[in-house]
């Protein structure tokens, strides 16, 4: 009997199983991941090349962040956080007259648990 590991096990099935194509309901949302020394974003591929993109924490960072949502014709937003790291952000995206979401990370992962 082949031994196979837990991850290769993940990786198989993971593989063997049809992704369900998702309806898009908000063509300019984009989602971030906050953390306490980057935050990662990501906009629809159709906003840019590039569609994700890592930035930093401090106060000229996030400005750029906001310049590049702009850029990208974002107007709502999804941020995920587990701490009060997302309360700069916040404050900097709702200056920029973005719409503002904070999304429980826990509900979240909980959702792609229950997904797999």
């Amino acid at each position: 009997m082949k031994q196979v590991s837990q991850s290769q096990k993940f990786s198989n099935k993971r593989s063997q199983r049809k992704e369900p194509e998702l309806k898009v309901i908000n063509s300019h949302t984009a989602g971030i991941d906050i953390g306490s020394r980057e935050h990662w974003v990501c906009v629809p591929k159709t906003a840019t090349e590039s569609n994700i993109r890592c930035f930093g924490c401090s106060t000229p960072q996030l400005l750029a962040l906001a310049n590049w949502l702009r850029e990208c014709g974002v107007t709502s937003i999804a941020l995920e956080s587990t701490g009060v790291e997302w309360i700069p952000l916040f404050n900097i995206l709702s200056q920029h007259n973005f719409q503002v979401c904070l999304v429980n990370a826990h509900h979240v992962t909980l959702a792609r648990s229950l997904a797999d």
